[in-house]
C-alpha cells in the first residue's frame, strides 16, 4: 500500500467513525415506542434514555480532548471506538431497562474519547496546509451526514425489525475502526503536562447539569450547570496546565467559528425534531415516510468537497457568510410548514447552507492550533456541535409550545403555527451570526490566489499571518 492510499484509507476510517458517533445519537429515536412497550417505561425514563448518550458525549468531550493530547490521539481513538463497540453490543442484548440505560451512557463515554482524537489525527494526516484545509472542509459536513443517516436508519429499523438492531451499526463500525485503525493510523505526539483533574470534574459536571436541566426543564439544575461552568472558566485562567487553554476560545475568529458551529448544529437538530413531529402528528405520516422526507438532507454529503474548493478560491469569510445567509433563507422557507413546496425548498437549501457553514467554521476553528492543543481544539469544536442541539431544542420547543398555546383553536392548527414560528425564529439568529463573522474576519481577506501571487499580495499575506501569530 502506497503512502497516499494509506493516508486516504486512514481518513476514511476516521470519517466513518465520526459519522457513526453522531448517527448513534438518533439511532434509537424512532424505535423508542417499541422500547417503551417492551420494558414498560414512563415518559421520564424515555427522556433520560434518549438523552443519556448525548449527556456523557457532550459532558466528557473536553476531558477526552486533553487525554488525547496527553496519552496520544491514536491510542485514545482506538480505546474510544472499542468502548463504543462493547457498549453497543451490551445495549443490543440488554435484558432490562437498567442495562440499556447504562449502555447508552457508556456509548457516550466512548464517543467522547474518540471524537476529539479523530479531529487531531485528521490534522496529522494532512500536514500540508492546502490538503488539511480540504480535509477539514469535508470533515465539517460529516456530523450533519451522521445525523441524517441516524434518522433514516432509525425509521427503517422501526419499520422492519426489532429496536435491538439499532445498536448493530455502532458496534460493527467500532470493531472495524479498531481493526483498521491499529494498522492505518499514524502515531501522534503526546504532552508531558499534568492533567487538570479539578477542571475536568467542573467541566463535565457543568456541561451535564446544564444540558440535563435544559432537557428536563429544571431551572435549578440549569443554573447549577452555569455556576459550575463559570467556576471552570475561573479555574482555567489560573491553573498552569488548563484542561482548555482559554487562548483557544479568546481568539476572535475561532470564537466566531465556534458560534457558527453551535448555531448551525442547533438549527439542524431542531429542524429534524420539529418537522418530524409535524409530519407524524399533523400530517399523520408513518415513521418510515417521515424518515424518507429528510432524504434531501443527504445533499450535505457533496458539500464537503465543494466547500473545500470554494474555501480555497474565496476564503473563509465569504463562504461562511454565504452559508449563514442561505441558512436564514431556509429557515424562512421551513417556517411555512403548511406549504409542501416551501418545506421541500427549505429541505434542499438547508443542507447546502449547513455544508458551507460547517466546513468553513471547522477550517477556521482549527486554523493555527498548536500541535499540543490539537485534541483540546477538536474537543472544543465537538462540544459546540453537541451543545447546539441541546440548547436549540430546549429554547425552540419552548417557543413552539408558547406560540401554540396562544392559538384559541388548538389542535393541529395550533401545532402547525407553533412549529412554524419556532423555525422562523432561527432566521434572525443566522443573520446575527453572519454579521458576527463579517466583523470577526474583517482582517483575513488575503486568501485570493491571484492577489497572493503578486509581490504586494505576498507581502500583505505575510504581514497578516505574522499579525495572526502574534494574536495567538
Amino acid at each position: 500500500m502506497t503512502d497516499r492510499s494509506r493516508n486516504v484509507a486512514a481518513f476514511a476510517v476516521l470519517g466513518g467513525a465520526q459519522v457513526t458517533l453522531v448517527a448513534a445519537i438518533t439511532l434509537l429515536t424512532v424505535p423508542l415506542p417499541a422500547v417503551q412497550r417492551e420494558f414498560g417505561l414512563g415518559q421520564g425514563d424515555l427522556a433520560l434514555l434518549t438523552s443519556a448518550y448525548g449527556l456523557t458525549f457532550g459532558g466528557l468531550l473536553l476531558l477526552g480532548g486533553r487525554l488525547a493530547d496527553r496519552w496520544g490521539a491514536r491510542e485514545m481513538f482506538l480505546a474510544g471506538m472499542a468502548l463504543l463497540a462493547l457498549a453497543s453490543a451490551a445495549g443490543g442484548l440488554a435484558p432490562d431497562h437498567v442495562v440499556l440505560l447504562t449502555a447508552r451512557f457508556v456509548q457516550g463515554v466512548g464517543a467522547a474519547m474518540a471524537a476529539p482524537a479523530a479531529v487531531s489525527l485528521v490534522t496529522r494526516l494532512r500536514p500540508d496546509a492546502r490538503e488539511r484545509e480540504r480535509a477539514l472542509a469535508v470533515w465539517g459536513t460529516l456530523s450533519v451526514t451522521g445525523a441524517v443517516a441516524g434518522s433514516l436508519l432509525s425509521g427503517l429499523v422501526a419499520a422492519v425489525t426489532s429496536w435491538r438492531w439499532s445498536f448493530l451499526l455502532p458496534a460493527a463500525v467500532g470493531v472495524a475502526a479498531v481493526a483498521a485503525g491499529a494498522f492505518l493510523l499514524p502515531p501522534a505526539p503526546r504532552t508531558a503536562a499534568r492533567l487538570d483533574v479539578p477542571g475536568a470534574l467542573l467541566a463535565t459536571a457543568g456541561l451535564v447539569a446544564f444540558a440535563y436541566g435544559l432537557l428536563e426543564g429544571a431551572t435549578a439544575v440549569t443554573a447549577t450547570g452555569l455556576l459550575l461552568a463559570a467556576g471552570f472558566v475561573v479555574l482555567q485562567a489560573r491553573t498552569p496546565h488548563p484542561l482548555l487553554p482559554l487562548r483557544l476560545v479568546a481568539h476572535r475568529r475561532r470564537g466566531a467559528a465556534l458560534l457558527v458551529v453551535f448555531v448551525t448544529a442547533a438549527a439542524s437538530a431542531t429542524t429534524t425534531f420539529l418537522l418530524s413531529l409535524y409530519m407524524q402528528q399533523v400530517r399523520r405520516l408513518s415513521p418510515i415516510s417521515t424518515s424518507l422526507a429528510f432524504l434531501p438532507f443527504l445533499l450535505v454529503v457533496v458539500m464537503g468537497p465543494l466547500s473545500g474548493r470554494l474555501l480555497r478560491r474565496f476564503g473563509v469569510r465569504p463562504v461562511l457568510v454565504a452559508g449563514l445567509l442561505l441558512a436564514a433563507v431556509s429557515m424562512l422557507l421551513l417556517g411555512r410548514v403548511a406549504s409542501e413546496g416551501s418545506v421541500l425548498a427549505g429541505l434542499l437549501v438547508f443542507p447546502v447552507a449547513s455544508g458551507l457553514a460547517f466546513s468553513g467554521a471547522t477550517v477556521a476553528a482549527l486554523d493555527g492550533v498548536r500541535a499540543e492543543d490539537g485534541g483540546a481544539a477538536g474537543a472544543l469544536v465537538n462540544t459546540a456541535m453537541e451543545a447546539g442541539p441541546t440548547v436549540g431544542l430546549a429554547v425552540l420547543v419552548a417557543l413552539a409550545a408558547a406560540r401554540a398555546g396562544d392559538m384559541p383553536a388548538g389542535g393541529a392548527r395550533a401545532m402547525t403555527e407553533g412549529y412554524g414560528f419556532a423555525l422562523t425564529a432561527m432566521a434572525p439568529v443566522f443573520l446575527l451570526a453572519a454579521a458576527t463573522v463579517a466583523v470577526a474576519f474583517t482582517h483575513t481577506a488575503f486568501r485570493h490566489t491571484a492577489f497572493r501571487h503578486t509581490a504586494a499580495g505576498r507581502t500583505a499575506f505575510a504581514q497578516t499571518k505574522f499579525a495572526q501569530t502574534k494574536e495567538r
